[in-house]
């Protein structure tokens, strides 16, 4: 277990902090780890398709961002473009943006080429962004 995760239940065991904060600090902890495990934060090499597409946002401000969304709903997203009414798909064509492409893209090539996808953003304000799939 890592020094992080033990700080985190000493705190909860002591009352220093709540069940639910302590929750979302080890959620923190698991998403930073997932990130920095391994040299230059890719992944360890595992050949199963990802099945979360995470953002994670931590402002200076105090906003926080924790989005983990299913693979499997990005297929259907995937899907649900070609189902899409011509006139939305024209607005949209006109002002720049093509979803009809997404209809012959393949689904699972498209999984697959996003378990390297990894974006780190550390700004010098203190904001960092991380978007990554597990």
């Amino acid at each position: 277990m890592s020094d992080s995760r033990m700080k985190i239940l000493e705190m909860l065991s002591e009352g220093k902090i709540t069940a639910d904060e302590a929750s979302s600090l080890l959620e923190k902890v698991t998403a930073s780890e997932s990130i920095t495990d391994t040299p230059e934060g890719k992944t360890d090499g595992n050949t199963t398709s990802p099945r979360y597409l995470r953002v994670v946002v931590n402002s200076t401000d105090g906003d926080k961002v924790n989005v983990k969304i299913p693979m499997s709903l990005i297929r259907t997203g995937i899907k649900l473009s070609a189902l899409m009414p011509a006139e939305a798909a024209a607005t949209m064509q006109e002002n720049g943006i093509d979803l009809t492409t997404l209809r012959d893209l393949p689904t699972d090539e498209l999984i697959d080429a996003l378990r390297e996808l990894e974006v780190n953003v550390d700004s010098t304000d203190g904001d960092t962004v991380r978007v990554f799939t597990e």
